[in-house]
């Protein structure tokens, strides 16, 4: 019987494009060995975006399969759904890799006996919080927005970007409690509970693996979970979306516009596929290019006028002409390129004009980043970007803070400030030195003998000898 891997990512581009690029890469070591089928649940996050992915996945990648769900609320789910066992009857299913929301399948699985895996498109230090994170649940019975400034600690990373190879230090992370995801601060938010459970199904998982690099030194050695064993750890490579067959539009006003700008002297601004800002905010930005700083900017439909909302999956071109200040663009055309909703991003940060990225800190962004060498300033939204934000900046030292007033809102002197900073003074400069380290250093774990693949050899190897 021919063998499968089946993968059921969350149907948000943030998590299926990095999980997309696992199944290319099983394929591109393996195919000869291995299908691929991927699981699609539909649902209120599957927006054009997604759907023109999708199509073109399946149009230029052999031996990817794909099988659709009926919808679901927000969770993906394989309860009451007999795909699974379908294709367990047809295939000889080697691994069931399941994101990191896909954790209600997880029993649906086991009772197939079928070897399940997560798969988490975040970092590690996400991956080390969620796993102690039962063991904090039971250290207190206090929410963690009653005191937002506290400190939390638990068992984090040594700087594993900075020397992969350095001695273990079991170094302990102290983020503020507001850095949390949002539903993690309120013990009685109907997810949190959701979050908990996560915490404890993932220690019982085959294995984890991760988007990342190797040294998780702290989860590897047990001390994420003090009660109970480790899965094994997989840091597989950063998996980074491919850029082949990415033509139209958009993508050649970009790159042409990049073509005739100077070395390095383009500040990015790009806030991910559901990174949404106030009318005000924007307007704030807008004022802080006017410093005179070459900038490509990314800007996406605002859905209300709260300071503190920032994520939407709505899709709506922006009307840029009553967006922004009368004249705006006219102003800037020679140094300044505003592009609605969406640009290609990892062109963009290849490209040998772009010298800064202002990002929110999703994690697929900052692995794009880091490979391309470009330093950051971190303007985290939502979810675990917080908690990236706090390790990029403090930790790993390839990103500055933009700081925001009580309100909620970034002025456009700090706008100003902060990109001046990156792109003009030595602050930037030292930044721009750690990131091209950290690109060689990076580049190495994908070689043969890189720390990542051989990880992924040894993962997939396991799969084959079943």
């Amino acid at each position: 019987m021919e063998g499968t891997i089946v993968l059921f990512p969350m149907m948000a581009m943030g998590h299926l494009v990095s999980i997309v690029e696992l199944g290319k890469l099983i394929l591109r070591h393996y195919h000869h060995r291995f299908s691929v089928t991927i699981l699609i649940a539909e649902g209120p996050l599957d927006t054009p975006d997604v759907t023109t992915f999708l199509r073109h996945i399946s149009e230029s990648t052999h031996s990817i399969y794909f099988h659709y769900l009926p919808s679901f609320s927000m969770n993906p789910s394989l309860h009451g759904n007999p795909r699974l066992q379908t294709i367990s009857k047809t295939y000889s299913v080697r691994a069931f890799v399941i994101d990191f929301f896909g954790n209600l399948s997880l029993n649906v699985a086991s009772d197939l006996g079928i070897l399940t895996y997560y798969f988490l498109t975040g970092g590690a230090v996400t991956l080390s919080f969620f796993l102690h994170l039962p063991t904090i649940h039971n250290q207190t019975t206090k929410s963690f927005k009653d005191t937002p400034t506290t400190h939390l600690h638990f068992p984090g990373l040594p700087s594993i970007l900075m020397n992969f190879y350095q001695q273990r230090q079991h170094k302990v992370q102290q983020i503020p409690a507001s850095n949390l995801p949002e539903p993690v601060q309120d013990r009685e938010d109907p997810t949190y509970n959701y979050f908990v459970e996560i915490g404890l199904n993932l220690r019982r998982s085959k294995g984890i693996m991760l988007n990342t690099f190797e040294g998780n030194y702290a989860i590897t050695d047990g001390l994420c979970i003090p009660d109970a064993p480790t899965p094994p750890v997989y840091c597989v490579r950063p998996l980074i979306a491919s850029t082949e067959n990415r033509e139209g539009i958009t993508v050649n006003r970009c790159i042409s516009w990049l073509d005739s700008q100077p070395s390095q002297s383009i500040v990015f601004l790009c806030f991910g596929s559901g990174g949404v800002f106030s009318t005000a905010q924007v307007r704030e930005i807008a004022i802080g290019l006017k410093s005179g700083q070459r900038f490509l900017w990314v800007v996406r439909n605002p859905v209300s006028d709260d300071n503190n909302k920032h994520y939407s999956v709505e899709i709506k071109e922006p009307n840029l002409q009553a967006l922004l200040s009368e004249g705006f663009s006219d102003r800037n055309m020679e140094r300044g390129l505003v592009v609605k909703c969406w640009a290609p991003q990892v062109e963009v940060l290849n490209h040998k004009s772009v010298g800064g990225f202002v990002t929110h800190c999703g994690w697929n962004s900052v692995l794009e980043a880091v490979f391309a060498g470009v330093p950051m300033v971190a303007w985290p939204l939502y979810a675990e970007q917080h908690m990236n934000k706090a390790f990029l900046v403090e930790e790993m030292k390839l990103a500055m803070s933009m700081e925001k007033s009580v309100d909620g809102l970034v002025s456009a002197a700090e706008v100003e400030n902060k990109i001046r900073a990156l792109m003009e003074c030595k602050e930037g400069r030292v930044l721009r030195g750690r990131s091209r380290k950290m690109k060689e250093e990076a580049m190495d774990v994908w070689s043969d003998c890189g720390s990542s693949m051989i990880a992924f050899t040894r993962l997939v190897e396991s799969w084959v000898s079943q």
